[in-house]
């Protein structure tokens, strides 16, 4: 049992602190702007994260995102290898990671300020947010969607891609992934080897149920994110909700 624990323990912090490629095994490609939420955060060109444009100018993402270099947000994307004439490229002003996360799997939630707003049209629109004490039933699926790599040391997909994933009991989470696993900030999926979804450092992306983001990536098992013993986890949103909009209202008009 300690044997087990210790490999766990290491492997999880691997996708938090050393990838951040965005990943989507199996599924399909999504029908070019059907998620016009969709963010894709860059760095000198390169696709690392997912996040979600919550409004004209907030994108929202997990706080292990975050870098020293210079973070561009493109909004409008289907193809990131491309220079569509949907994309909307905008950089961050300002990085807002919960002010309780400190590098670990706790917390791990960050607002991007946009240096300006987005133009909102039919290729770019925020999304709604869930209410706050909303619960989610498991065994429901929700969808998954990102850029980047198609599996473990597989080439990257440059088209946006989903898939959909079922809904866990929390306790079977805490179960498996003991003490790194907090059922009021967190919630989790299934992993299905055959069916695929997530993969290690598919960071950020949003987890849409019943077409709310009850979730955000945010840890997998490091070696092999199909792996169905160990349930994918995610960020729960709306526990954040109160934080979310205090920073909106009382920083968004910061420079």
């Amino acid at each position: 049992m300690i044997h087990t624990y210790c490999i766990v323990y290491v492997l999880l912090l691997v996708p938090l602190t050393g990838a951040t490629e965005s990943g989507i095994v199996g599924g399909k490609v999504a029908k070019p702007h059907s998620r016009p939420y969709m963010a894709s955060l860059q760095f000198e060109k390169k696709h690392s994260c997912g996040g979600i444009l919550v409004r004209e100018d907030f994108v929202l993402t997990v706080a292990h995102c975050r870098s020293d270099q210079i973070m561009t947000v493109v909004l409008g994307a289907h193809d990131v290898s491309k220079k569509e004439k949907t994309q909307q490229w905008i950089q961050v002003a300002k990085y807002f990671p919960h002010p309780n996360f400190t590098g670990g799997v706790d917390y791990d939630i960050m607002l991007l300020k946009l240096k300006k707003k987005a133009k909102l049209n039919k290729y770019v629109k925020a999304i709604g947010l869930p209410k706050k004490n909303g619960k989610t039933p498991a065994h429901i699926k929700c969808a998954v969607a990102g850029w980047g790599r198609t599996g473990h040391n597989e080439p990257s997909s440059n088209v946006l891609k989903e898939n959909t994933e079922m809904l866990l009991f929390s306790h079977d989470c805490k179960r498996i992934w003991e003490k790194h696993f907090d059922s009021n900030h967190m919630i989790c999926t299934k992993s299905d080897k055959k069916k695929g979804g997530i993969c290690q450092g598919d960071s950020g992306g949003p987890l849409i149920c019943n077409t709310k983001p009850q979730g955000l990536t945010a840890f997998t098992f490091q070696s092999d994110c199909s792996n169905s013993k160990y349930p994918h986890v995610f960020t729960k949103v709306n526990f954040f909700l109160p934080w979310i909009k205090k920073v909106m209202q009382d920083l968004g008009n910061v420079a």
